[in-house]
């Protein structure tokens, strides 16, 4: 039989905060729309460095539903705020999570919540002046929310506007959040909602948020060239549209950050996680050397079954970090020490820290006999 696992102690290294699952209990549930609601988690004492986090960032929650472990990924809403945390749940169409989540949380529950992870986020300019501009459709609004009141307060000379696109008014999720923040900042907050299925007095803010409406939003009240930063956040295709839009009007791709919750593409392959995968000795099987924590593992995986780093990690220990398993979070990344990969899809990485040696492991096969990654890197 080919060797599955074997672990050794090293010497201890200077590592990143590695997300982690703790118990948090649900201080309240607060209906936002028809299909959506805003959750609370309180932050014990002990817990608060853990729970520290920056506007833009995500927690994963974990549980069980209808007998099935589930694992999904909701931005915090909310400016970092001492002992609480807030996520905003949207239901999906047949989403095994968010119905239930909707149908049945409330205050005094717990949950498995992961620490908070995430760069859809950025320095903070506290001196002189920056303008920010999100573009988020739907549940989309949750981390722009956040980084809008961080942004605005941190400084009175940085400017937002903030173009977000739904169905219909009753859809708008944080409706009366995102009034009192213009309340507050008037001059400094610019909101243009953009609704689908529902006309408004403008036609430029009525209908599908399509490449020649968001150019001539940007011809007509964002221009591109007084930007400092860019944020977009929803479904797959708006992303697409609007950082290939930027790009086309010279808008330099270092300045835009995007997030994804899912690429919303059946086409697209998932990543694994929990795949049953059954070894024999006459099977020819790469080597997956792992680093997490400051000890290695190390685990074979038959050459035929594809199998992604994470999901033959994932069979020697259970706490190998992932949330999405789908390449977009990037909650699972490591860096490749050696070996080679080839990553299905990425969703989540900048070229940056692709040049720096970073892979998603959820999708990262193996394409040599021996590959290495380190997760504490």
């Amino acid at each position: 039989m080919p060797k599955q696992a074997e672990m050794t102690e090293q010497a201890p290294t200077a590592t990143r905060r590695r997300a982690r699952f703790h118990t948090l209990d649900i201080a309240a549930v607060r209906r936002l729309t028809d299909a959506a609601i805003e959750v609370t988690f309180t932050i014990p004492d002990d817990l608060s460095d853990a729970y520290s986090y920056e506007p833009g960032q995500y927690i994963a929650i974990r549980t069980t539903v209808a007998g099935e472990d589930v694992r999904r990924s909701y931005s915090i809403c909310q400016a970092p705020v001492d002992g609480q945390l807030k996520v905003a749940i949207k239901r999906d169409l047949g989403g095994l999570f968010s119905t239930w989540a909707i149908d049945t949380l409330e205050p005094g529950m717990q949950l498995e919540v992961m620490s908070p992870e995430g760069r859809f986020t950025s320095q903070i300019e506290s001196t002189g002046t920056a303008h920010y501009v999100a573009i988020a459709a739907g549940s989309g609004i949750t981390p722009v929310l956040a980084l809008i009141e961080s942004f605005l307060s941190a400084s009175p000379h940085n400017r937002f506007s903030l173009v977000y696109s739904n169905r219909t008014a009753m859809d708008t999720m944080f409706v009366d959040e995102l009034a009192d923040l213009k309340d507050r900042y008037p001059s400094r907050l610019a909101l243009y909602h953009v609704l689908t299925r529902e006309r408004r007095s403008s036609d430029l803010l009525s209908g599908r948020l399509d490449a020649a409406k968001f150019r001539e939003i940007l011809g007509s009240l964002i221009s591109p060239t007084d930007v400092d930063e860019w944020f977009i956040c929803g479904p797959f295709d708006l992303v697409q549209l609007c950082r290939d839009t930027l790009e086309e009007l010279g808008v330099d791709a270092s300045g835009i950050r995007y997030e994804l919750f899912t690429t919303g593409r059946p086409d697209r392959p998932e990543g694994q996680a929990g795949r049953p995968i059954d070894p024999t000795a006459s099977d020819d099987v790469h080597t997956i050397t792992f680093r997490l924590d400051g000890t290695t593992a190390t685990v074979t995986s038959p050459v035929h079954s594809n199998e992604s780093i994470l999901n033959a990690a994932l069979r020697v220990r259970g706490d190998v970090p992932f949330a999405c398993a789908g390449g977009v979070c990037g909650t699972c990344r490591a860096t490749l020490t050696s070996g080679t990969v080839e990553m299905v899809e990425n969703y989540a990485l900048e070229p940056d820290e692709l040049a720096r040696g970073y892979v998603l492991t959820c999708q990262a096969v193996p394409t040599s006999e021996s590959v290495s990654v380190n997760y504490d890197s």
